[in-house]
């Protein structure tokens, strides 16, 4: 009886040093990775409008073709420039110098050639009279070929510093404004280096992105309103000018670019705008289109996962009961429970549920 006590106690003892001994080990939750797509509804004849910022219809960024100096600066933001006007210049001692020495080559050169032919000329005489070999006139006329080369790559070099000193003034070859100044007077820049950004063109442009499921009815040449928060109520005529055939860094989105039938002052580059674009189908029927996966059922009905998007790459999902229609080419219709702009999950639905904490897909982080 006594030993089996101490036993116990023994085991008790060792059980109570193991618990102490071992560091309780807290497992976080797994936060799972989901793809979704952004649904709009199709059907019918109604306007959508997406987002976009103002630009002109050319954007140029001026730079030396020469590394140097800047001696001038030209110009300041805002500048009104006609097509020739100086913009900025570099210091051209270097190149004036490197310019007069290959000139004085040049000009030794071209000496040399007339020395080579009239010695040519001499030589061919003296052996027409057979006072010379011919030894003696092929090397007159090889002395006269060579001295004939080096004067042409003489030339070409005398024009490539020529050249130089000319590239050493920055000058505008449209007419437009100066949008931003990247350099500074007595800044050493590289060839190649933005001095300055120019805007040229007189009717603004704007370019929107355009889901998967839209992109097909887009048409360049459309007729379109285009609005500017900093323009208030105008609305402006606009005219699709291009069409993107492939998607964008952000998943099935396309670039569509829309172009200002007018100039105006009152809209410069870099302005939010708002593009609408008016679809008409021959199905009247409001339905929205999903990847078949992305639709579930269970006792409750049938339903998609829609997401809140969150801030560093995370979303909530939340549940939301769909009416299904048929299952066509382009996807399952949804008739009922889905509105444009919904996020709709797309992979991982049966490894969520309502309310959970999701991981979005690096390829489609940033998305609205």
């Amino acid at each position: 009886m006594k030993h089996t006590r101490y036993l116990f106690g023994l085991i008790c003892a060792t059980a109570l040093f193991a618990g102490c001994g071992e560091e309780q080990v807290t497992q976080e939750p797994v936060i799972r990775p989901v793809r979704y797509q952004q649904v709009f509804s199709t059907g019918g004849s109604r306007d959508r409008s997406f987002s976009g910022i103002a630009s002109a219809g050319e954007e140029s960024n001026l730079s030396f073709k020469v590394s140097g100096t800047i001696t001038q600066i030209a110009v300041k933001v805002g500048d009104a420039v006609r097509a020739g006007q100086l913009i900025a210049r570099l210091d051209d001692k270097d190149y004036k110098l490197n310019m007069q020495q290959v000139e004085a080559q040049f000009n030794q050169a071209e000496a040399q050639v007339r020395k080579a032919e009239a010695d040519y000329d001499r030589v061919r005489s003296l052996y027409e009279n057979r006072n010379a070999a011919r030894s003696d006139l092929d090397a007159a006329r090889a002395a006269r070929e060579s001295a004939a080369a080096s004067v042409r790559a003489l030339q070409n070099q005398l024009e490539l510093t020529r050249l130089q000193v000319q590239y050493t003034q920055l000058r505008s070859s449209v007419n437009g404004s100066i949008a931003s100044v990247e350099a500074d007077v007595n800044e050493n820049v590289q060839a190649g280096k933005t001095i300055v950004m120019m805007t040229s063109g007189e009717r603004p442009e704007v370019e929107v992105a355009i889901p998967e499921v839209l992109i097909g009815q887009i048409k360049s040449g459309t007729p379109v309103t285009v609005s500017f928060d900093a323009t208030q109520d105008r609305a402006f005529a606009a005219t699709i000018t291009e069409v993107g055939v492939a998607a964008t860094g952000v998943g099935t989105m396309f670039p569509v670019t829309v172009r200002l039938n007018r100039a105006d002052e009152a809209v410069r580059p870099g302005m939010a705008a708002v593009v609408q674009f008016r679809f008409e189908e021959g199905d009247d029927r409001m339905v929205c289109l999903i990847p078949p996966v992305a639709a579930a059922e269970d006792r409750q009905g049938r339903y998609v996962y829609t997401l809140e998007l969150e801030e560093d790459g995370f979303a909530i999902t939340r549940r939301r009961p769909v009416t299904v229609g048929e299952l066509t080419e382009k996807g399952l219709e949804i008739s009922d429970g889905l509105v444009d702009g919904d996020l709709v999950v797309t992979a991982g639905v049966s490894r969520i549920q309502d309310g959970m904490k999701v991981r979005i897909s690096l390829d489609q982080e940033g998305r609205q």
